[in-house]
């Protein structure tokens, strides 16, 4: 039986004057990594996070897709927003570079 293999990389990530914690992690026999951004106040996220969950968690979060890095994390649009992200100003549309600076 094959061992699976699974990275873990944590990465300081510079926003302006701030530093968020990027988490990406290669998981077996997917094509994508789960990734995401963390702020003070919430995360930016990639599509493999429940945004259903993270709303009755009542968390700030942002979600994007079709990534694989943090630049293309930085980089992409959100496609959606918690309620708590929202009150926060953050709006779909914006990348998430915008959106990680409103969660410091």
């Amino acid at each position: 039986m094959k061992e699976a293999k699974c990275m873990i990389d944590v990465t300081p990530i510079k926003i302006d004057d701030r530093t968020a914690l990027g988490l990406r992690v290669e998981l077996p026999e997917s094509p994508a990594p789960l990734i995401m951004i963390i702020g003070q106040k919430g995360f930016v996220c990639c599509g493999f996070l429940n945004m259903d969950a993270a709303e009755k968690l009542n968390v700030a979060a942002a979600m994007v897709s079709g990534v694989k890095t943090f630049e293309d994390v930085l980089n992409a649009e959100v496609q959606a927003a918690t309620t708590k992200a929202l009150a926060l100003g953050i709006k779909p549309g914006m990348n998430g570079r915008d959106a990680l600076k409103l969660l410091f």
